[in-house]
């Protein structure tokens, strides 16, 4: 069974920095493809970026590149994000998640848009106030 938690949410100035860890027990991480999302209140979650698991290609979505970057540290089963420049409209609760990569065929672009992953973290609270 899949169990992922996050953690190194907080309340964060503008322009400040996080990075949010992810670990992952119940798989061999090398195997899945992995993904960063976020929901703010009144918001559908949204993907923020996802690492394949087939070549370490990525995905981010346009408002965060640049800003934001995901690795993943197979040996340790961990997922991290690296955040940056962060403003109030990254304020949102971040969520990782993992998909086993069985489908060659499906880029990680689609799967990170669709969020189309199958285990998910709980979740960890940012908040970017001054």
């Amino acid at each position: 069974q899949v169990q992922l938690v996050e953690s190194g949410g907080g309340l964060v100035q503008p322009g400040g920095s996080l990075r949010l860890s992810c670990e992952a027990s119940g798989i061999t991480l090398e195997f899945y493809n992995v993904g960063w999302f976020r929901q703010a209140p009144g918001k559908e979650r949204e993907e923020i970026a996802c690492i394949s698991a087939e070549d370490g290609s990525t995905y981010y979505r346009d408002s965060v590149k640049g800003r934001f970057t995901i690795s993943r540290d197979n040996a340790k089963s961990m997922i991290y994000l690296q955040m940056g420049s962060l403003n109030p409209e990254d304020t949102a609760v971040y969520y990782c998640a993992t998909e086993p990569n069985l489908r060659s065929e499906v880029t990680i672009m689609t799967l990170c848009k669709t969020l189309d992953f199958d285990s998910w973290g709980q979740g960890t609270q940012v908040t970017v106030s001054s």
